[in-house]
């Protein structure tokens, strides 16, 4: 049995405890007496990596969000010895463990608490693998040093309201993206720059089968709102995949994309409670139904360079592709890191989207399933808004059409 497998049983079996003491005594009513906090980490799927690793210390947690890492009154869940994680095994919600790493629980005070950090061990001193934060590039296998700021080995700041009630404990579930948070720099090196934030720890979403056929063509199954990517994942060997922890109640589109074929959307599937797991298509009847929703058909590109001014190699560039549905939603068909060029200047990155040309195929939400898919009409297809955003510079756009050839479309960030 593996460390995090015996680690979840330990996890598991504190919380039967925990229960029980509180079923068997009077400390819940008992306002002076202490909680506890479980702190586990998740991700979803990252761009352009198989695998991308950090080592974590230690988390911190304190009262008020503006203590430094040197004040007093912090409370620690220290990592002994510290735990180098993959995040990239923490994105398939399917599994038995839930996608989850429990990094550990602590008694706490009973109060409200404002302030977390996640502490990483750095690679300074250790120029040699096995590194403790590293990155496997796709279709590699040799592991790539991330530069980690001092910032980050002090605490990655996470500024988060919560309470704990006497006798109770409270779990609280860090999402690392993984895609965003990795640099990668002109000069070929990669940098850490960590993109974490707390979401519900209760489980919920959007669960669903995509036909088997599509497996090996790279799908990407995401949960939008207002065409802003909310949660992303990849099917399992079966073809199921699950959308987890949603913010409830609200309303997401499911946007289903694979190499080569076109896109479908479920549009308006509801997710009422923070428990509630809606189901979009089963095995039977996987997504797509039937053509046309995902059918081989030809692509074409959208590239051309995005330069930051002030230039700057230490921040990550994004390039995304949108479109508006007819009586549907916007949704965004793909999203890729910009690949940094090597210049003697740097802030100069390059992309290449490859696209539909096809229009895509919308399936309003209904039940009972299956969902019925209706192509939308032509006039849609290969008509795209592609966005450029860098963390710090203004997001830029432009109106590209991809129906007659492949597009060139530059951009030019300033703050």
């Amino acid at each position: 049995m593996n460390r995090s497998r015996i680690g979840h049983l330990r996890w598991f079996s504190c919380v039967a405890l925990m229960i029980l003491l509180a079923a068997c005594g009077s400390s819940g009513d008992d306002a002076s007496a202490p909680g506890a906090v479980s702190v586990s980490l998740t991700d979803g799927p990252a761009c352009g990596f198989d695998a991308v690793n950090v080592t974590v210390s230690k988390v911190r947690i304190h009262q008020s969000d503006s203590a430094s890492d040197n004040a007093g009154g912090w409370t620690d869940i220290t990592l002994n010895p510290p735990r180098k994680i993959n995040l990239l095994d923490l994105n398939d919600p399917t599994q038995s463990n839930l996608a989850l790493e429990h990094l550990g629980e602590t008694p706490l005070p009973a109060g409200h608490y404002t302030q977390l950090r996640l502490l990483l061990v750095s690679d300074r001193n250790n120029p040699n693998p096995p590194f403790a934060n590293s990155v496997v590039l796709t279709g590699t296998t040799t592991e790539i040093p991330l530069d980690t700021p001092s910032a980050v080995q002090s605490g990655v700041k996470l500024v988060h309201q919560f309470d704990v009630p006497p006798g109770q404990r409270i779990d609280l579930l860090l999402d690392f993206d993984a895609c965003t948070s990795i640099v990668q720099r002109g000069n070929g090196t990669y940098g850490l720059k960590p993109v974490i934030k707390v979401i519900p720890f209760v489980l919920n979403g959007i669960e669903g089968f995509v036909a088997s056929s599509l497996l090996s063509s790279n799908v990407v199954v995401t949960a939008q709102a207002n065409g802003e990517i909310v949660r992303r994942t990849a099917p399992n060997a079966a073809g199921k995949f699950f959308l987890a922890r949603l913010a409830a109640p609200a309303n997401y589109d499911v946007v289903i994309t694979a190499d080569n074929r076109a896109t479908a959307v479920i549009s308006g599937v509801p997710v009422n409670t923070a428990t509630e797991i809606r189901t979009v298509s089963t095995n039977v009847a996987p997504i797509p139904v039937a053509p046309p929703a995902l059918d081989p058909l030809v692509t074409r590109t959208v590239d051309g360079t995005v330069i930051l001014n002030p230039a700057t190699d230490e921040e990550a560039v994004f390039v995304a592709a949108r479109q508006t549905l007819i009586s549907g939603p916007t949704i965004t068909v793909k999203t890729l890191r910009s690949i940094p060029i090597a210049t003697p200047t740097p802030g100069d990155f390059e992309y290449v989207l490859s696209l539909p040309v096809a229009a895509p195929s919308l399936g309003p939400y209904t039940t009972p399933l299956p969902i019925i898919f209706t192509q939308q009409p032509s006039s849609v297809g290969g008509k795209y808004t592609v966005q450029a955003s860098a963390d710090g510079y203004a997001t830029q756009e432009a109106a590209v059409d991809i129906s007659p050839a492949n597009q060139t479309q530059n951009f030019t960030l300033i703050p």
